[in-house]
């Protein structure tokens, strides 16, 4: 059904100039990772994107943490209780050191948590993390009292997910002194040692740790996109463990008694993004002359899209299994679930919806996605490309770009149809349901990534009332029942929840995350 460009298998590995074979650590205090995507900036507050929070959370702390599971945890905040439904007192922990020996104080979160939405050419901004904050008081310099806009049960999980960086160094810093490292100072596991993009990150132990002591002394993290050579250097020695294993390696390597193979499943949802503003580029007629009115605003054509998707096919073909079909933004047993939000897949039904909207030959069109940011991203577009020429569409263009270069035009609506993810930050559907799709209003901070000018008022008011109800049941029920109405109008078109694998080396271990972070914290020797 899909014609495959499959990542070059294991055995010619070898053919990156080096020598398969693996040495088995001597409990070495040093760790060497091979990450298959790079981080834009060593400014925690840059991106919330899942590259940079990954480099982030080796150096910075945050109020809350999650688990292996996805499960948040106390950090920096020791503990915290909702005072009311709009007032939230937060107790710090107390003699947390940063890197340079300067005590974490009250008055550190609130620089953090006001810088956070305001990091220039940020591609993805910290703003939904903090739009409910309507004041903060520091109490004590351990105590803090947030009061909310409105009612906000899942309020601390998102100011919880905001990375604290130190006012005292950073109060006049820009991205680039964290990106020399001038500032590049937290109160995490690890300090900053050097970045050498397109290459390498070196991190030190932080031996004054308030949390567990990391086991890796000295902690090497390189940049290896190409997903053959990734696995040559897991082989070689060169690299301890690797995140993205290719899915045409799994089979061979999980025989392989010299190697750990773990597998994990995921909070990520991969889908599609049309735009939907009256000059969104990449769209014409069949003759290539511009059209009146912009088809992605149609309702019918977007659910047409949503039709030609073969859901399963494209984690079967494409991703040799490594995915979850899905017509919802959270996987099943997460909160906002919504078992009748089935995939569908009907090339007849879609035609006759193009038709019906007026495009019975269809429209010409381009997709647009990324070459290196999760697993066969580039391979994806491609296979969506060919979905969307047999249900009716000329596809005119597939184009799939560096994630640098990709998500910026992204941020910028510089593409017509786009594939995207979410890593889902708050451990249900809610919020990630409001940041995607809920009418961009600055001033109320909402729709923050509505970068496709998505507007449904009916889907607002369901939205705005799931996000007030703090029992668990009631809430689940109302985001369930906004995801639909968003959804069924074509408003965003989930495709799958990732899978996520992992490999290392025989004597190390990896506990592996549903949050997809690959952290050294998480690497073990193993026993």
């Amino acid at each position: 059904m899909f014609s495959r460009h499959r990542v070059r298998p294991l055995a010619l590995a070898a053919g990156f100039g080096v020598l398969v074979s693996v040495v088995t650590p001597a409990l070495a205090a040093d760790l060497t990772m091979g990450f298959s995507s790079e981080q834009q900036s060593i400014d925690p507050l840059f991106s919330r994107t899942g590259p940079n929070q990954t480099a982030a959370a080796h150096i910075f702390d945050r109020l809350m943490e999650r688990d292996e599971k996805g499960i948040f945890q106390p950090s920096l905040a020791e503990s915290w209780k909702n005072v009311d439904p709009t007032t939230w007192e937060v107790k710090l922990r107390q003699n947390v050191k940063f890197h340079d020996g300067s005590p974490f104080t009250a008055e550190d979160v609130v620089f953090s948590i006001e810088r956070a939405p305001k990091v220039p050419n940020s591609p993805a901004s910290f703003e939904s993390y903090v739009r409910s904050i309507k004041a903060m008081q520091v109490v004590d310099p351990y105590t803090l009292r947030f009061t909310s806009t409105t009612p906000d049960p899942t309020f601390m999980q998102n100011v919880g997910g905001v990375f604290i960086i130190s006012k005292k160094v950073a109060e006049n810093a820009t991205s680039a002194d964290f990106n020399s490292g001038k500032v590049a100072i937290g109160t995490g596991p690890y300090k900053f040692v050097s970045w050498t993009p397109g290459d390498r990150m070196q991190l030190l132990r932080n031996d004054a740790y308030w949390g567990p002591k990391p086991e890796w002394e000295k902690v090497t993290i390189r940049y290896i996109s190409n997903d053959p050579a990734r696995v040559a250097a897991l082989l070689s020695g060169a690299v301890d463990v690797i995140n993205e294993v290719p899915p045409t390696d799994i089979p061979t390597l999980k025989k392989d008694k010299r190697v750990n193979v773990i597998n994990a499943a995921s909070i990520r949802l991969i889908y599609i993004v049309l735009n939907q503003r009256d000059d969104a580029p990449g769209i014409a007629g069949l003759d290539g002359k511009p059209l009146p009115k912009n088809p992605y605003q149609d309702a019918r054509v977007r659910q047409a899209i949503s039709l030609m998707i073969d859901r399963a096919g494209i984690v079967d073909k494409v991703l040799f299994g490594q995915g979850v079909p899905t017509n919802n933004q959270v996987p099943e047993g997460i909160l906002g679930y919504n078992p009748d939000l089935k995939p569908k897949y009907d090339v007849a039904a879609a035609k006759k919806l193009l038709a019906d909207a007026g495009y019975p030959k269809g429209f010409s069109m381009t997709i647009s996605g990324s070459n290196d940011r999760f697993l066969l991203d580039g391979d994806l577009v491609q296979g969506i490309g060919q979905l969307l020429a047999r249900g009716g569409l000329k596809v005119a263009k597939v184009e799939a770009l560096p994630y640098s270069v990709f998500s910026k035009a992204a941020g910028e609506n510089g593409y017509g149809a786009w594939i995207f993810s979410n890593g889902n930050s708050a451990g249900e559907a809610g919020r990630g349901l409001e940041s995607m799709l809920h009418t961009y209003d600055k001033d109320r901070k909402l729709g923050s990534l509505n970068r496709h000018s998505y507007s449904n008022q009916v889907f607002d008011k369901a939205i705005d009332a799931a996000l007030d109800e703090f029992d668990d049941a009631k809430r689940w029920k109302l985001q369930a029942d906004a995801a639909a109405i968003a959804i069924n109008d074509g408003g965003m078109i989930p495709l799958y929840h990732q899978a996520v694998t992992w490999a290392t080396r025989k004597g190390f271990s990896y506990a592996g995350r549903r949050d997809e972070a690959t952290l050294a914290m998480s690497t073990k020797t193993a026993k």
